[in-house]
């Protein structure tokens, strides 16, 4: 499930269908943590490298804007699809 996730996020172009809960599980598998802020935002922290995040609301999939985000996170710490 999560190499689906971590191959839709580098997909180009971005697609706007990767649901936000499902990234959140992929930072938590590749070791990484996920922690509560106020409201709906979020802080992802994977090794020394830290994200702050809204989750999208209504709705449950990320903006392209936040996986464009994501993916350039992921790819500052060697993440490769």
């Amino acid at each position: 499930m999560h190499v689906k996730t971590l191959r839709a996020i580098f997909t180009k172009p971005t697609q706007a269908s990767i649901s936000f809960s499902d990234i959140e599980a992929l930072v938590v598998a590749l070791g990484g943590n996920v922690r509560e802020g106020e409201g709906s935002r979020v802080s992802l922290q994977l090794g020394d490298y830290l994200k702050n995040a809204h989750r999208p609301h209504p709705g449950k999939e990320a903006r392209r804007y936040q996986v464009e985000e994501i993916r350039a996170w992921l790819e500052q710490q060697g993440v490769k699809p």
